[in-house]
């Protein structure tokens, strides 16, 4: 059996997920960009979060940006967008939300307060669907739409989060999406193995823009130590590959988490922060910089809807 339960904690109001068999929980603060801030499993006699989140909605009010974005949804566009400019339909645009050095990044509605639309539990799954509607604020993106993310904790620790844009505008509208999730096990990533299925890297130049190039990778098509590696770049997922696409595994403690992703997600994007406490695995749309180089672009019609759906999974 599965249960759902509103609760008042650090002064966020979070969604709690749970599975009344096992006590797996997911942790989900609607107003706060409706990000992922837990995801809890029973392991070695205690409850065991692998997300890396904020400590207080103080934190995550005053630190968002700083920390990383972390557990953001990236909408309508992820990563950076060189200069913060791009050209659609004729048009020429310049996002003015948030930069980081010359570039914006991680889009428009990563702190936006998501109304709950539905929730729903029985004996197989516990679910919460929450919608945010973007009114063209930013003069740099001033089209309409929909962001419609159904969070979906379900039997063997299996979390599935779904995204839905709408283009509630009158003409064509373009869309990238994307998460921005921090996992972690506890210690260091430097002792975790990682691996992910994937043959090309895009080359990015020195501000993290991709060049149009890619290169050769397979460094961990198999479980590989993460050691001291530094990574912040972006990879082609292989889906003729078996699922999952990507495992972080603790050898230590015996556990480790999969990823499942859709084909509406066929970029991976994996960030090793420099305090070397968590990893972000980040499941993307399209590329970085989307808007300008067409890499995985979507180009909504008027009324048109994309879907987006990718799955965690915690084995022990």
């Amino acid at each position: 059996m599965f249960s759902i339960k509103q609760i008042t904690e650090n002064g966020f109001n979070k969604i709690i997920l749970q599975d009344d068999n096992t006590k797996t929980t997911a942790a989900i603060i609607p107003a706060c960009g409706a990000i992922l801030h837990a995801f809890s499993i029973s392991h070695n006699n205690r409850m065991l979060n692998i997300i890396n989140s904020y400590d207080s909605f103080d934190d995550y009010s005053n630190n968002i940006t700083a920390k990383g974005f972390k557990e953001c949804k990236l909408s309508p566009f992820a990563c950076r967008l060189n200069k913060g400019e791009y050209s659609f339909a004729g048009q020429h645009y310049k996002i003015e939300k948030f930069f980081l050095g010359d570039h914006a990044i991680h889009g428009l509605i990563y702190d936006a307060v998501f109304l709950i639309t539905e929730i729903k539990a029985d004996d197989n799954a516990a679910a919460v669907t929450m919608q945010y509607e973007y009114c063209g604020n930013d003069k740099g993106y001033p089209f309409n739409y929909d962001c419609i993310i159904t969070y979906t904790l379900e039997k063997n620790n299996r979390l599935s989060l779904e995204t839905s844009i709408i283009n509630k505008s009158n003409g064509l509208i373009p869309v990238q999406d994307g998460w921005h999730p921090y996992f972690t096990f506890g210690g260091s990533i430097n002792e975790l193995q990682l691996e992910f299925q994937s043959k090309e890297m895009i080359e990015f130049n020195e501000d993290l823009i991709p060049t149009g190039k890619l290169i050769p990778f397979q460094q961990f098509g198999s479980l590989k130590i993460i050691g001291d590696t530094f990574l912040d770049n972006c990879f082609t997922v292989n889906f003729a590959e078996c699922q999952p696409i990507c495992v972080l595994r603790d050898p230590v403690q015996g556990i480790q988490l999969e990823i499942h992703p859709e084909t509406s997600y066929p970029y991976l994007q994996i960030y090793t922060p420099s305090d070397r406490k968590s990893i972000a695995i980040e499941n993307l749309s399209a590329a970085p910089d989307a808007f300008n180089n067409g890499m995985g672009l979507k180009v909504l019609a008027a009324g048109e809807t994309a879907s987006f759906k990718t799955m965690y999974k915690i084995s022990s």
